[in-house]
């Protein structure tokens, strides 16, 4: 999938399915909800605000009011691809996201993921 395409993509559309994952994996909303704050800086009621709008999943990213700086500290790979070797910076940010939901989906530790 060429990245322009998931950039382009809409928010809502991509994000109901990361809590699809979680949730098929005992995981709730709140808790990719959390993920997600913790990672862009956005509040609670910023992304409930996302979902209504027609942002697309780029522009969610590109605006995001403070990415944390310890999202640094997520290592591993995202559909068989090594975090490390992503060069594009939104890319990166998406992937990071990813990673968190898939650490959810495994059962790690809320602690863990949030690298605390």
């Amino acid at each position: 999938m060429a990245n322009d395409k998931i950039f382009d993509m809409s928010f809502k559309k991509v994000y109901l399915l990361l809590i699809n994952k979680a949730e098929r994996k005992g995981r709730t909303k709140n808790e990719v909800l959390e993920v997600s704050c913790w990672l862009t800086g956005y509040s609670y009621e910023d992304i409930a605000k996302c979902l209504e709008s027609e942002i697309s999943y780029g522009d969610f990213f590109r605006n995001a009011p403070s990415l944390n700086e310890n999202r640094r500290l997520i290592k591993g790979s995202v559909c068989g691809v090594k975090l490390e070797s992503i060069d594009d910076p939104l890319m990166l940010e998406i992937r990071y996201l990813d990673k968190l939901v898939d650490e959810l989906s495994k059962g790690k530790a809320m602690e863990k993921i949030l690298r605390k």
